[in-house]
């Protein structure tokens, strides 16, 4: 299994689900090949701000989460209650 990769959330919080409208945005920008900045809670609750290209989204074991891309190539997967802004980059 790899590391946490950045943005990850452990397992044992409880999700809370985010806004429809929210999931919508995240989901056209998937389709669209949008690139995004989020800003978000790393797994530690500290604060983090990357550009970002959404790949996918989805639910699995009780959440929802992004699949990104980052410049480098490098991917990453974060929990949607963990975003707190999404801007186009």
């Amino acid at each position: 299994m790899n590391p946490p990769a950045p943005g990850q959330t452990g397992r044992d919080e409880t999700y809370v689900p985010i806004a429809c409208i929210e999931h919508e945005r995240l989901e056209f920008a998937v389709l669209r090949r949008q690139r995004l900045r989020l800003r978000f809670l790393d797994q530690h609750g500290n604060e983090q701000s990357l550009p970002v290209l959404p790949v996918d989204v989805a639910t699995r074991d009780g959440a929802e989460w992004l699949t990104y891309r980052l410049e480098s190539g490098e991917t990453g997967l974060l929990r949607l209650d963990r975003i707190l802004s999404v801007t186009p980059a």
